[in-house]
């Protein structure tokens, strides 16, 4: 059976590969898995169908043989363990990729989401401009210890994994604000995984559903 994944009918990215069923999509393509998408609105998302998907009406979910799963880092590591290419072979290598994984989401995702909801929600609060440094200043702490890390690899731990997949999802968030470029080694990294045959065709897939969206305005 294909997998069927949500979507949004109408994402907020405007086409840029933001929007969470992009990490989905990646690692799909990744593994050369077909799949189906169901586009969903942001109305729909909060009624009880989609909610029995997905508790908190968020995208993307999973759903495959009567398995549905939602959660982005859920979702790819069970696609890396079904599916060679995603996870190394060796059990020690295998643990440390998704240690990378764990990583993305929790230690790096969290200051760079505070980052936006500074800008995008808190703008306006007499607080703002004291704020937004902080917040920088913290992004700027992980990004030089994951730059030291990294160093003059082309991937955190060896070859490709699901861990940079993450990884490269998460720092994609960062491309507006300019943080990246006091980080050569991270930014080239970036690069490297947005070159990858499978994050085009991902984002070239996203891309239809926003630019189609759009054409219907």
């Amino acid at each position: 059976m294909i997998p069927t994944i949500t979507a949004f009918a109408h994402s907020p990215d405007r086409g840029r590969g933001q929007a969470r069923d992009m990490r989905v999509r990646w690692a799909l393509e990744e593994v050369g898995q077909p799949y189906d998408v169901r586009l969903v609105s942001f109305e729909d998302m909060k009624q009880p169908a989609h909610r029995a998907l997905q508790p908190f009406g968020q995208i993307p979910t999973y759903e495959e043989d009567g398995l549905v799963l939602f959660e982005t880092g859920a979702i790819v590591l069970h696609i890396a363990e079904r599916h060679a290419g995603l996870l190394p072979a060796d059990a020690n290598a295998r643990a440390r990729a998704i240690s990378w994984m764990f990583c993305a989401l929790n230690t790096m995702e969290p200051p760079i989401l505070d980052r936006q909801v500074a800008i995008f929600m808190e703008g306006n609060e007499s607080w703002h401009e004291q704020r937004l440094p902080k917040v920088d200043g913290r992004i700027r702490d992980r990004l030089g210890e994951l730059s030291i890390r990294l160093g003059d690899a082309d991937w955190l731990d060896g070859d490709f994994s699901a861990g940079d997949l993450l990884m490269v999802t998460v720092l994609r968030r960062l491309n507006m604000s300019g943080l990246l470029r006091d980080y050569p080694n991270l930014d080239a990294y970036v690069t490297r995984g947005e070159a990858r045959p499978a994050f085009r065709r991902a984002f070239a897939a996203q891309l239809a559903v926003f630019t189609a969206a759009s054409a219907g305005d």
